[in-house]
């Protein structure tokens, strides 16, 4: 898939993929960008300006926790990992996506 047919996240699904990749294991914010395109085919690209205002509003929700530390590449990064109260979130979130996904199926199936 080329970069032109690549897409932006959908409004409202953002914490949701970012609650899961870090569900999976801790990491820092390029390397969350990376997994969710690398997880998605390439179908959604996370650019810098959407994916840390959401890490920031997450981590003051108490959902992730973030410490600094040396990445790959040996520069400083702060990496995240979800809380308690973060996979709480998680779980409310993936219900209320099934629940969208359903209803969207529902018109897309009317004839």
């Amino acid at each position: 898939m080329d970069s032109k047919e690549r897409r932006d996240v959908l409004q409202g699904t953002l914490d949701l993929l970012i609650l899961k990749t870090l569900a999976l294991a801790p990491m820092h914010g390029y390397g969350i960008a990376q997994r969710i395109e690398q997880i998605t085919g390439g179908v959604f690209k996370v650019t810098p300006g959407s994916l840390f205002p959401s890490l920031h509003k997450m981590e003051e929700s108490g959902w992730l926790k973030g410490n600094w530390g040396t990445s790959e590449n040996n520069r400083r990064a702060k990496f995240y990992e979800v809380t308690k109260a973060g996979r709480k979130q998680l779980e409310l979130e993936k219900k209320d996506w099934n629940a969208i996904a359903i209803a969207v199926n529902k018109v897309l199936e009317t004839t």
